[in-house]
């Protein structure tokens, strides 16, 4: 049973927080956590081992009487903590409403691209599942950016390696979020990555033509196709997300054909 050491209200928001002490064995990953990383589940193991552990992970609960707890920062410092073979870890327990702006706490290591939208498509379904008739509009206030949504629903519905990373830039100008009911807007993100994907497949065989081996030449091919289709300088596309991605695909083809080297995208 959780025991509860302090309550008061955080000096901005005023919201209400409790600091406990916590079973290591009553506190769950919710489904629309990020995936674990070995690398820095290890690193803090060591790093605890040498230190102690410092620093509180954050919970909430589902119902307010339920003895059971969920993970939203602090994932990786659990784990680490279960192979120390502690029993107990001091938390703040945040309001469960609060809770599902789960990106806005992921303190332990930046997320990259890929992490993000892995992420905001779990909580997309979550929100699909739970309150279907919410225009996927109010999903703003929890997901940073609706480009991680069209990506995640490449990655998580068509292919894990889909190269995410390189089209990052470009999904911020043309990607926004719908003035739609959740399963309708749900249908249009797959079409949208569906299209994306497309173009995906093109930067890959444009890489493979090129006889490119460098992963990261990818972002650089993708950011010349932009600059080919839009000019050098191109701050903001005004065209709609279908045809940007049909002029950037264009434009991938015609590097192709040129021959661009490595040392023409730097």
């Amino acid at each position: 049973m959780a025991k509860v050491l302090a309550e008061y209200r955080e000096p901005v928001k005023e919201t209400p927080v409790k600091f406990l002490l916590v079973p290591v064995s009553a506190v769950k990953r919710p489904p629309f956590q990020r995936d674990l990383s070995d690398l820095l589940v290890k690193r803090l193991f060591l790093s605890m081992e040498k230190l102690g552990y410092l620093h509180p992970i954050i919970v909430y609960r589902e119902e307010p009487s339920s003895e059971e707890f969920f993970v939203i920062d602090g994932q990786h410092r659990l784990e680490a903590a279960k192979l120390l073979g502690v029993k107990e870890l001091p938390a703040l327990e945040i309001p469960k409403e609060l809770a599902l702006n789960i990106m806005e706490f992921n303190t332990e290591k930046p997320p990259n691209i890929r992490e993000k939208a892995a992420q905001a498509y779990r909580l997309y379904r979550e929100f699909l599942q739970q309150k279907p008739d919410l225009e996927e509009l109010d999903l703003a206030f929890y997901v940073e950016e609706p480009s991680y949504i069209t990506a995640g629903f490449v990655l998580e519905e068509i292919d894990k390696k889909f190269p995410a990373g390189a089209f990052e830039t470009l999904l911020k100008k043309i990607d926004e979020f719908l003035s739609l009911p959740l399963p309708e807007a749900a249908e249009e993100r797959r079409r949208r990555a569906r299209a994306l994907y497309e173009v995906g497949q093109v930067l890959n065989e444009t890489y493979q033509k090129l006889g490119m081996t460098n992963a990261l030449m990818k972002t650089e091919l993708v950011r010349k196709a932009v600059q080919k289709a839009y000019g050098k300088r191109v701050r903001k596309i005004e065209d709609d997300y279908y045809t940007a991605l049909e002029k950037v695909k264009k434009a991938l083809r015609e590097l192709a054909e040129e021959g661009v080297g490595e040392e023409d995208l730097l």
